[in-house]
């Protein structure tokens, strides 16, 4: 599992009102939108949408985005979850993170424990260490599991509260995908049926306005395309552990065992569909974690799910 709403922080979406004729398409209206959302550089692009129309549209999208980082993120000081993650208990939680929760939980029971939300201590003592030039001894990581594990994690619709003191929670490994199913369902509500959103988590909606499928590329972690694909009403994420790195030095990265407590050492780079992109941002994060035929005892769990590449 991973920290915080870092990896791979930003957000650029491009969308149709309907598919156009190839003749079409240089006279139909355009419209773009730069700015800041999860913290990043983000950008807008809007085909067939006049200005007023894609000025409202452009809002929408970024008010929604910073309303679910004001649930989930860990770098904003007054989101709900630095809210829990500082009192151990969170009263009244919102839907949003009752759902993610309900998420989260599955994908534990389906991964065998490799995806554990309740792994941020663990991840911060290696951040920490990695400042000092080291990587944690055996008894620090093994006093920092007493204060994880997801079965400590109790929650229902009055409250989220952890059993002991010192746990919180990152959603980091399912919560970019989740925002950009979010983004994708506003977009379609508006009546907006053509869309990409790259998060990292790749979401397309529907064929781009000239007819053709998207394509996506998956790309390693020194941005060399290892594989295309086409996708429609899909999404597509992909982890590689050692695309971040806590410790340079020490080769540690991003991804971390909440069971083993050590540094994700399966696979090189792991890579997911799904018609939800909260699943497989989910699943390529924990299948770093897991061996082969794990990774095939799980994938039946989730019928729309496939492994695109697995390195």
């Amino acid at each position: 599992m991973t920290s915080g709403l870092s990896r791979r922080r930003f957000l650029s979406v491009s969308a149709a009102l309907a598919i156009l004729p190839s003749a079409a398409l240089a006279e139909a209206p355009k419209a773009r939108w730069q700015g800041t959302a999860l913290g990043a550089n983000a950008s807008m692009s809007l085909l067939g949408v006049d200005q007023t129309r894609a000025h409202e549209i452009f809002a929408s999208v970024e008010a929604e985005v910073g309303r679910l980082e004001k649930i989930f993120s860990l770098y904003r000081q007054d989101s709900l979850l630095v809210s829990l993650n500082r009192t151990g208990r969170l009263e009244g939680p919102p839907p949003e993170l009752l759902e993610l929760i309900s998420l989260s939980d599955a994908l534990y029971r389906s991964t065998e424990g490799a995806f554990d939300p309740t792994v941020q201590p663990l991840w911060q003592l290696y951040a920490e260490r990695a400042l000092r030039g080291d990587a944690p001894t055996r008894s620090e990581i093994a006093e920092v599991q007493q204060r994880t594990g997801w079965s400590r994690l109790y929650c229902n619709a009055e409250a989220v509260r952890f059993a002991r003191e010192g746990m919180a929670l990152t959603f980091n490994g399912i919560a970019q995908g989740y925002i950009a199913d979010k983004i994708a369902a506003l977009l379609r509500a508006r009546g907006l049926n053509q869309v990409l959103i790259d998060m990292g988590e790749i979401s397309a909606l529907g064929r781009k306005a000239n007819g053709e499928p998207w394509q996506a590329g998956i790309a390693a972690p020194d941005n060399e395309i290892l594989r295309q694909l086409p996708l429609e009403d899909r999404a597509l994420a992909t982890s590689a552990p050692l695309g971040t790195l806590l410790d340079p030095g020490n080769g540690i990265g991003h991804i971390l065992d909440p069971r083993s407590g050590k540094p994700a050492q399966s696979w090189k780079l792991v890579s997911v569909s799904s018609d939800r992109a909260a699943i497989a941002d989910g699943l390529s994060t924990a299948f770093c974690l897991l061996p082969r035929e794990t990774i095939d005892r799980t994938l039946p769990v989730y019928p729309s799910a496939s492994l695109e590449l697995l390195i």
